[in-house]
């Protein structure tokens, strides 16, 4: 045998130990876990809201909310053709760049009025542990106050009993964005005080009617985040701003309406909060906490101005709704921004919203790139859009939108990847960014998933998104996050906010929106969550921390 002279050796040693820590040194970790691996409590479930998911928008004494109101108005067809063709510009279907006028509005959805019964075995069959629903305020109460509507009240009890029958834990969640339209018609809805007896009002009916039941409450979903779709860009319910802020909106004022929004909300939140603890906690044994919209965000540059701009943005992403519940007011740095547009909390108010939470639930999707927007020009008048006066792109390759989270996901030339990139240590980071400085709060993940405009069957990029984000949220634990519960979006496909049907696709079941009867077919990532949850089947990951991985939604 032929003998190496000995410093071939030395050197191929050298090499093998490089490769070794190569992985290492790339910040590439390993992490394999099973369904048993979480702690004693924890909750795996899925989730779907009101509008996007029952359909029968007229029936058994529904009335209009303001989000049936937007759908069907002229305002709204010139903003969702602006997304819809974006979206499809390059679809080589011709069929596929047409839409039906049905595809903008939620009036079927995936028809789970009909249809709960079936979804609920579907839910028993994939071994769902929780599932989160949210309630139509003007179907259970079609005036918005006053009268309870009988069939909507059947409704909600029947759903409620079968998840119960099936041993499945049921999250409620009381609103989002589908305000009763004759709220808003009769006295402006969230920027007016008054929503917050009203909204005190519905939450005790569901309160008294559910509650023996229901043990898990959201008072509102991801207020951080309609604030600037809903009352400054208006590309939301009630479609609201004004210009030069925002265009093709029914009315508002895109100055000072996105910060009435929040103080309602909170006041509101915080009143049932209170009337839940008085009256109800004690004999039902539940718990109600809020919901909030989080991304993380990495400066671009390491320029001051755009760590400023970073950390400008955490404040309206998290402090706008934390800091107000755990310090009793808003953030010094939205205080100093806003100025006197900025509502004050008396000193009965900032009593009342203290503390008023048992938990706070995490709507997170992915991460984005910040940096800091020097075209902002300081003026007497300026927005919401403005006062944060920061750029947000998915790659640092990617054209920016100074928006947070609205049409900009699909209109853009980057619609593909804004909102879908995978960066599982974003949520670990959101969860210790909220832990360092709002302290160790209870935290249920109420929405995680990735959307894929083809609708694929054979799921295997979102099965793959789920499973880093699932151990992300484990290595969270690990780490000290008093995490609870996982419900990842969605339970099945249904009217998405930002392309109606044909666009996004994040369910785990399929949903064939072409037949009049829906029909359901469970995707690749239904069998995989399935026999994680009920055969405690193992997952291995590959993490790579701080390296943005933008997530191909389709083979092109």
């Amino acid at each position: 045998m032929e003998r190496r002279p000995l410093h071939l050796h030395l050197l191929l040693l050298f090499f093998s130990a490089w490769l070794m820590l190569l992985p290492l040194l790339q910040g590439v970790s390993s992490l394999q876990f099973r369904r048993d691996d979480f702690p004693d409590g924890f909750a795996f479930g899925a989730g779907t809201a009101a509008y996007q998911y029952e359909g029968a928008a007229a029936e058994d004494g529904r009335t209009p909310s303001i989000w049936d109101t937007y759908t069907h108005s002229e305002m709204y067809m010139i903003n969702y053709d602006k997304l819809y063709y974006a979206a499809h510009k390059n679809a080589e279907n011709s069929a596929a760049s047409g839409r039906h006028p049905e595809d903008g509005t939620g009036d079927v959805a995936s028809d789970g009025y009909h249809k709960y019964k079936e979804d609920v075995k579907l839910m028993t069959e994939i071994g769902l542990e929780a599932y989160r629903f949210t309630i139509s305020w003007s179907r259970l109460i079609p005036s918005g106050r006053g009268a309870v509507n009988p069939k909507g009240l059947q409704f909600y009890n029947n759903m409620i009993n079968e998840l119960v029958k099936a041993g499945i834990q049921i999250q409620v969640v009381l609103y989002h964005s589908d305000l009763p339209q004759s709220l808003q018609d009769e006295y402006g809805g969230w920027i007016n005080p008054k929503i917050v007896d009203d909204f005190t009002a519905y939450a005790d009916v569901c309160f008294r009617e559910f509650g023996d039941r229901v043990a898990h409450w959201t008072t509102v979903l991801e207020p951080n985040v309609m604030a600037q779709g809903c009352y400054d860009t208006g590309t939301l319910p009630p479609n609201h701003c004004s210009y030069p802020f925002g265009s093709n909106c029914t009315g508002g004022n895109s100055t000072v309406e996105p910060y009435l929004f929040i103080h309602h909300n909170l006041l509101a939140h915080a009143s049932a909060v209170r009337l839940y603890r008085e009256k109800y906690q004690v004999a039902q044994k539940g718990i109600v906490g809020i919901n909030i919209y989080s991304l993380w965000f990495y400066p671009l540059t390491d320029s001051a101005e755009d760590i400023g701009a970073t950390e400008r943005a955490k404040q309206f992403m998290y402090g706008w709704i934390l800091h107000p519940l755990v310090f009793g007011d808003y953030p010094e740095t939205i205080k100093k921004v806003v100025g006197s547009r900025l509502p004050f909390f008396s000193n009965h108010e900032s009593e009342l919203v203290t503390n008023a939470f048992d938990f706070v639930g995490l709507n997170h999707y992915s991460s984005v790139y910040t940096s800091n927007n020097n075209n902002v020009v300081k003026a007497p008048l300026q927005d919401l859009t403005a006062d944060i006066a920061t750029l947000f792109r998915a790659t640092k390759n990617d054209t920016p939108t100074p928006e947070v989270i609205t049409d900009s996901i699909v209109s853009a030339e980057n619609y593909k990847t804004y909102g879908n990139t995978v960066d599982p240590q974003g949520l670990e980071n959101a969860l210790e960014y909220i832990r360092e400085n709002y302290g160790n709060l209870t935290i249920y993940i109420q929405e995680n998933g990735s959307g894929a405009p083809d609708g694929t069957l054979d799921d295997v990029e979102r099965i793959n998104y789920l499973q880093k984000y699932i151990a992300a949220t484990l290595k969270a634990i690990r780490n000290g996050a008093n995490v609870k519960g996982y419900s990842m979006w969605s339970f099945i496909d249904i009217y998405e906010i930002f392309g109606g049907y044909n666009s996004w696709h994040y369910g785990l079941v399929a949903v064939d929106f072409g037949s009049t009867e829906r029909r359901r077919q469970p995707r690749r990532s239904a069998s995989w969550y399935s026999d994680f949850l009920k055969n405690n089947a193992p997952i291995r990951v590959e993490m790579a921390p701080l390296s943005l991985q933008p997530l191909m939604l389709n083979s092109e």
